[in-house]
């Protein structure tokens, strides 16, 4: 895919594009018509590899307009070009929303698997940064103002914290990823009806699970707290990268120069300019990814019946837009932490340039009474090393 009005799209490949949608649905009702057969409910020649559509989504995108999704759609067609025995028995016992959702989740699993590589290599990269300028000298900033001594070690490490959060969850997240089997309301009826008991049905939403390589659930259909957890994984991440961005971008200007990107950009009309592009375009994905997120839970808010009239619509392209959006910035982010230049001179010299920063240190020191240590970074050192502790059993635990 390419999207001109969001540079580095390209670096989300086929995740989440009409193919992959496509594809997934596809899969889902492959995997249905199989289980039926397993289970001894439609005949041995129902069972079909459903490839016949492959290639159409631009016809079924123009066909969803009708019935306002794309399932009934694909399900014309894979009926319409399947021979009569897998024709009669497909999309038996399930509903639009039970392909859509789980279609949703199967394109979201290969998004959180991206997702986590890119995290593993930045934790590996970040921690080097943080080992390696453990104990420069840095001034600290807060409220944009010099503040007190620290190390560019510590700065790092909180980074590294702040990807760490973002990190741990995914693999569960990715482990949990629910199906969809609900039929026409939820409750499973006509599932019921062509499996000949309730324990039957059951086992079909089991069995699809096991097929899809996701985890057996009851039906969602109007709690959507699964779509909701994703959209906060994925926002989670933007947000502890646009911290690093924010940072690296302040800390390249000229006046500070304690920070340059490895491969800056230029300018159309100023070639002297070292632009941190990566940092620029990590920073516009995370001040978008939150506005998705909030579409996610106003949607979830919004639920009503048994299927929402509105809300659930308004959920996928919203998914999909957070979750290219948030790969490529991973991408970005991936690129930004290995190449990142720290220029520790700098940040001495602009420690050393401070003016005030042990007023705070003089008055630890009257009310204590101890002569005052010498640097004042205070715990900076073992924090530094607790959290490339926790980065090394991440790492260990996830390898």
């Amino acid at each position: 895919m390419t999207d001109l009005f969001w540079p580095g799209d390209h670096l989300a490949g086929d995740l989440m594009s009409d193919e992959a949608f496509l594809a997934a649905m596809i899969a889902v009702e492959r995997a249905w018509l199989g289980c039926l057969v397993d289970a001894g409910i439609a005949p041995a020649d129902a069972r079909a590899d459903l490839s016949v559509a492959d290639g159409d989504a631009e016809e079924i995108a123009r066909r969803a307009d009708v019935d306002g999704n794309p399932v009934s759609a694909l399900v014309a067609i894979l009926r319409d070009r399947s021979d009569p025995t897998a024709a009669r028995w497909l999309h038996r016992g399930l509903t639009s929303q039970d392909v859509l959702d789980t279609a949703l989740i199967i394109c979201v699993r290969d998004v959180l698997i991206r997702v986590g590589v890119e995290c593993a290599a930045q934790i590996r990269a970040l921690a080097d940064l943080a080992e390696r300028h453990r104990g420069a000298p840095a001034l600290a900033r807060t409220l944009t103002q010099a503040a007190l001594p620290a190390t560019m070690g510590a700065k790092i490490a909180r980074w590294l914290d702040g990807v760490l959060d973002a990190a741990e969850p995914l693999a569960d997240l990715r482990m949990s990823l629910p199906v969809q089997v609900g039929g026409a309301v939820g409750t499973l009826a006509a599932t019921t009806e062509l499996a000949g008991s309730v324990d039957g049905a059951l086992a079909l939403g089991d069995a699809l699970a096991d097929e899809l390589i996701l985890a057996p659930t009851t039906p969602w259909h109007t709690t959507r707290s699964p779509v909701t957890r994703i959209g906060d994984a994925l926002v989670t991440c933007c947000d502890a990268w646009g911290h690093i961005a924010a940072d690296v971008a302040t800390g390249s200007r000229p006046e500070v120069g304690e920070l340059a990107e490895g491969s800056g950009g230029g300018s159309s009309t100023m070639p002297h300019k070292h632009n941190p592009v990566r940092s620029v375009l990590i920073r516009r994905a995370a001040l978008t990814a939150g506005p998705f997120g909030a579409t996610l839970h106003i949607a979830s808010a919004a639920s009503v019946d048994e299927r929402s009239d509105g809300a659930w619509h308004a959920e996928w392209a919203t998914l999909r837009a957070l979750a290219r959006r948030t790969v490529v910035a991973a991408a970005h982010m991936s690129d930004l932490v290995s190449g990142l230049r720290v220029d520790e001179a700098r940040a001495a010299a602009n420690l050393a340039a401070a003016d005030g920063l042990l007023a705070e240190q003089r008055t630890m020191s009257e009310l204590t009474g101890r002569t005052t240590l010498p640097d004042y970074t205070g715990a900076a050192d073992r924090l530094v090393e607790a959290t490339l502790d926790r980065a090394r059993r991440f790492l260990e635990e996830s390898s």
